[in-house]
């Protein structure tokens, strides 16, 4: 097993300069909230602004707490930024009326707007190289051939229940929750969503575990 394998979750690892490691991250919290506000301005629908950015609300302040302890790559914590920024703009205009996805629907003449296929390729794409982290710094998988499969089998399942969160909004909010389940028509919305959710990991393992591990190296070796 490599060194990087062999940190416990009591033993913090840092990489890149002190300073880098320190103001990236606090640059992107304060750009994401910046942006979860005025996400939150007039949005096309309250509700479904909430339920989109829920996540976020979450998710901002666990890695803030968690920060000393469990610092994660620069790669991990742009990608989770990019995340939160497909869901706040998600969630401001409800996924079915992103300006941007109606601009693509124009040029590609589709019969849907197709922006939150976006986001379930990024519900793939960015929680792989997340789990991927975890699993590499945090249990024995360091070099394990099971890796890539266990990511990718991770990633499925949280796109999976999610869209059991999405039908339990449907059926505590009925109607008011339509844009947050936003199957647009698409009797296999939800099959789609899944399977992108897979494309989106297969695609992340692909193109990004050569520069994560390096970060992850990076990291092991201290400032």
């Amino acid at each position: 097993m490599g060194n990087v394998g062999k940190h416990r979750l009591t033993r913090p690892m840092t990489g890149g300069t002190t300073a880098e490691r320190r103001r990236t991250p606090a640059v992107l919290v304060v750009l994401a909230v910046v942006i979860l506000l005025a996400s939150g301005v007039s949005p096309y629908d309250r509700l479904t602004w909430v339920l989109e950015v829920f996540p976020i609300l979450i998710g901002i302040p666990i890695l803030v707490a968690a920060y000393r302890q469990f610092s994660f790559t620069t790669l991990l914590y742009l990608l989770l930024f990019v995340h939160a920024v497909i869901l706040m703009v998600g969630g401001h205009y409800t996924y079915a009326k992103v300006p941007a996805g109606f601009w693509l629907q124009d040029i590609f003449d589709l019969e849907r707007n197709h922006y939150d296929r976006l986001g379930h390729l990024a519900q793939g794409f960015i929680p792989a190289i997340l789990t991927r982290e975890i699993l590499k710094r945090w249990s024995p998988l360091t070099t394990s051939r099971w890796l890539p499969f266990l990511v990718v089998a991770v990633c499925l399942a949280f796109s999976a229940f999610y869209e059991l969160i999405e039908w339990w909004g449907a059926l505590r909010f009925g109607e008011a929750a339509s844009a947050f389940l936003g199957t647009q028509g698409d009797v296999w919305d939800t099959q789609w969503d899944m399977f992108l959710a897979v494309v989106g990991a297969v695609a992340a393992l692909v193109s990004l575990s050569r520069v994560h591990d390096w970060q992850l190296v990076k990291m092991n070796k201290g400032p």
